[in-house]
This record gives structure tokens, C-alpha cells and sequence, in this order.
């Protein structure tokens, strides 16, 4: 088997996949690389063919289009490394990184680790100063350990799918599948992984770049409220699996915290965008959430984020959007 498989989800990625590739290639060879190129109609699918060609370790799957959930489904079903990881068309990685990270992957006893979590930084479009997610305070590093020591995580640190390198077998054993047509669901990727994980890793350093800050990208506020609908979709599917019986505790507080983040996102989203229908969304929202998980919903109520985002009226939102333009001025979001 194979060490590991990075499958690289394209839709019409014509002017970044070469930047995303030659951060790959060339690659070792217990390494495979696929390109998912789902139902592009620029030059994406010609572009990728052309690095199959050149390189062995590479190849191609083109499929109708689905979503960015189906491209990665297509990848873990087609995968031959005993290790998966998801790179955006539009990201790239750090050689030096990627170099570590393969040592480890390969160095293993008889006992594989389930997860890896490495650091990303978020490379803003027209941003000199790149903010840097890590999780060095919260996660023993350079070595195997267990949720039982983690610590506690501080908003706005987390783990998404940029972070994580996931044991294939173990998505598999789940029957861990991504919802088609909807976008935002590497947010169900990384909740799942963390949930199921038991056996982690984590190196201190940054081996993703997230790459945002275009117009017509998918974390863009604009295009998020556009979509708003398949944020909400994802919101829920994430309540579906927010029942931690028989999971350890730690991983329980983390889950929530990321739970919390999500719900907040998606809160501030509809009420940015100010209809009378976005209102009901959210509250709709909220009472899902609270039919489904009634745990997690008290939880969310009694926290800081939860009393600022459920205060009643016009002014109770009112005063949530302005907590969260200055939170965006301080932090600087997509």
C-alpha cells in the first residue's frame, strides 16, 4: 500500500492548479496524487491530463459535476494510500512540510495513528501579514498521543480540513461519504475525523496554504450569503453528529467548541442578510439544533457567543452584527 493519497478536487481551476501541483510534483513514489475534475468547462481538465502525462505518481478522474463532497468521496473510493489528504485546486503546500509529514507517516509501529494535524496559514489576497492557525497550545507535539491530553482550545483555533491527514481506513470502516451539490462540507470532513480520531499526531508547522480573498470565492461573505441555504444544510448535518456518548471527553469539549463556531457563522451570515426570511432561517436553525441535540443547545445558549447571537428583536441582532464587524476589523475573517 501506498503511503499516502492527496486527492486535489478542481472545478474550473484553470489559473491556480499549476500553482497547487508544482507544490506536489515531484512527489515519491509511495505518494499518488488525484486530480478529481469535476465537470470543469475551462482548461482545467487539459491541464491536468498534461501533468498526468508527465508524471507517473499523478493521475486523473473526470466526472460530471457534483460538488466539492463528490470529488472527494470519488478520491477516498479510488485511494491507495494508507493515509488521505485534501488539497484544494486553489491551495498548495510547503515542500519542507510535506517532507516531515511523509516521515512520519512511514515511521509507524503496528499501531497506526488515526490522524495528522499540521498548521495552515491563510494567504489573503492582498494581505503582506499572513495569519498563522496552529494548535501548539492545545496539542502535544512531535509525538503520538490521545484526546485524554489535549487542552483546551481557544476560539478561533481549530481544525479544519486543511489541518488533517486521515487514515483512509478508517473513513472507510465508517462509510464516511460528504454530501453532493452543497458546498461548505469540509466542515462535516474535519468535525468527523476529530469525532472519530483516537490516535493523533501533530506537527508544529505550516504545511497548507489556504488561499482566499477572490471575488467569486466559496468563503467570500457575499457568495456565503448567496448560499446561505447549503451553509444551514451543513450547520445541521453537523447537529446530526453532535452526540458524543462513548467518546472521550476531551473530544467532546472540542467538538462543541467547533459546533459553536459554525452555529455563530452561520447565525451572523443570515443576519447579515437582514430578510424576514433570513431571520426565520436562523431561528429555525436554533430549533433544529435544539430538537436534535438538546445537549448541545444549552450549551450554545449559556455560552458568551450563544447569549450575544440569540438576544430577541431587531436590536438583540442589531447589536450581535455589531460584535461581529469588530471581531472582523480585530481578525480580519474571509
Amino acid at each position: 500500500m501506498l503511503a499516502l493519497t492527496i486527492c486535489v478536487p478542481c472545478y474550473n481551476s484553470q489559473d491556480y492548479l499549476r500553482r497547487c501541483l508544482d507544490s506536489l510534483l515531484p512527489c515519491p513514489d509511495d505518494v499518488e496524487i488525484i486530480i478529481v475534475n469535476d465537470g470543469s468547462t475551462d482548461q482545467t481538465l487539459a491541464m491536468a491530463e498534461e501533468y498526468a502525462k508527465a508524471w507517473p505518481a499523478a493521475r486523473v478522474i473526470s466526472k460530471e459535476n457534483g460538488g466539492h463532497g463528490s470529488a472527494v468521496n470519488v478520491g477516498l473510493a479510488e485511494a491507495k494510500g494508507e493515509y488521505y489528504k485534501v488539497i484544494d485546486s486553489d491551495d498548495w503546500v510547503d515542500r519542507q512540510a510535506f517532507a516531515h509529514i511523509l516521515d512520519i507517516l512511514r515511521n509507524q509501529g503496528e499501531k497506526k495513528i488515526d490522524l495528522l494535524v499540521s498548521d495552515y496559514v491563510y494567504d489573503k489576497e492582498g494581505k503582506k501579514r499572513k495569519r498563522v492557525i496552529d494548535c501548539a497550545k492545545a496539542l502535544p507535539s512531535g509525538r503520538v498521543f490521545s484526546w485524554e491530553e489535549a487542552k483546551r482550545f481557544k476560539r478561533g483555533q481549530y481544525m479544519l480540513m486543511h489541518s488533517m491527514t486521515v487514515r483512509t481506513a478508517m473513513l472507510r470502516d465508517l462509510n464516511f461519504s460528504l454530501p453532493e451539490k452543497s458546498f461548505y462540507v469540509d466542515n462535516l470532513f474535519a468535525y468527523f475525523a476529530a469525532k472519530h480520531a483516537r490516535r493523533m499526531y501533530y506537527i508544529h508547522e505550516v504545511f497548507y496554504h489556504y488561499y482566499v480573498g477572490r471575488a467569486d470565492q466559496s468563503v467570500n461573505e457575499n457568495v456565503m450569503i448567496k448560499r446561505i441555504d447549503q451553509q444551514i444544510k451543513v450547520n445541521k448535518l453537523m447537529a446530526d453528529e453532535s452526540h458524543y456518548e462513548g467518546i472521550p471527553k476531551k473530544a467532546a469539549q472540542y467538538l462543541f467548541h467547533y459546533m459553536e463556531i459554525v452555529t455563530a457563522v452561520t447565525t451572523i451570515l443570515l443576519y447579515v442578510g437582514g430578510t424576514k426570511k433570513h431571520v426565520e432561517q436562523s431561528r429555525e436553525l436554533w430549533d433544529y439544533i435544539k430538537k436534535e441535540c438538546p445537549g448541545v443547545y444549552k450549551g450554545l445558549k449559556a455560552s458568551y457567543l450563544g447569549v450575544i447571537l440569540t438576544l430577541p428583536g431587531e436590536l438583540g441582532r442589531h447589536f450581535a452584527l455589531k460584535c461581529y464587524k469588530l471581531a472582523n476589523r480585530v481578525f480580519g475573517f474571509n
